[in-house]
């Protein structure tokens, strides 16, 4: 039985080997690529691209041109709406006050609510008409002997 054993091992073990060696290294977070003026930089998970040059025995890397322009471009607008959103609280100008219903809203949630109350009511009634015996009828008192 041993020797039945032995091929299927072998075979096995060749078919793991050859597996992991055939498996590429996944790619780190940066991708990289030397360039005229010193290294592009990818970032494979947010697709920011950097241009990186060594000055003074430092590397320093900086958003390319169109990525820093659509920075600047969103770091404007959200500054608005900041000042937009000041602006408006110190004016006294929040959404934040909670408004009352009107008395047409008052009426219909309360028309809503009696008709629900009035259908839970009917139905206790009728479960109760189940429970109870027939009133014409008495029992009979239990027997003395």
């Amino acid at each position: 039985m041993n020797r039945m054993m032995m091929p299927v091992l072998v075979l096995g073990g060749t078919f793991a080997a050859f597996t992991a060696f055939a498996q590429e290294p996944a790619p780190g977070r940066y991708a990289m690529q030397k360039t005229d003026s010193g290294i592009a930089r990818l970032d494979t998970q947010t697709g920011e691209v950097s241009l990186c040059q060594e000055k003074d025995g430092d590397i320093v890397c900086r958003m390319a041109a169109d990525e820093r322009t659509a920075f600047e471009l969103e770091l404007d607008l959200l500054t608005k709406r900041v000042e937009t959103l000041e602006k408006a609280v110190g004016d006294g100008q929040t959404s934040l006050k909670p408004r009352l219903p009107s008395k047409e809203e008052i009426d219909q949630t309360m028309s809503v609510m009696e008709r629900m109350m009035r259908s839970f009511m009917g139905i206790v009634k009728d479960l109760e008409s189940e429970e109870k015996p027939p009133s014409n009828k008495t029992e009979d008192a239990p027997q003395k002997t």
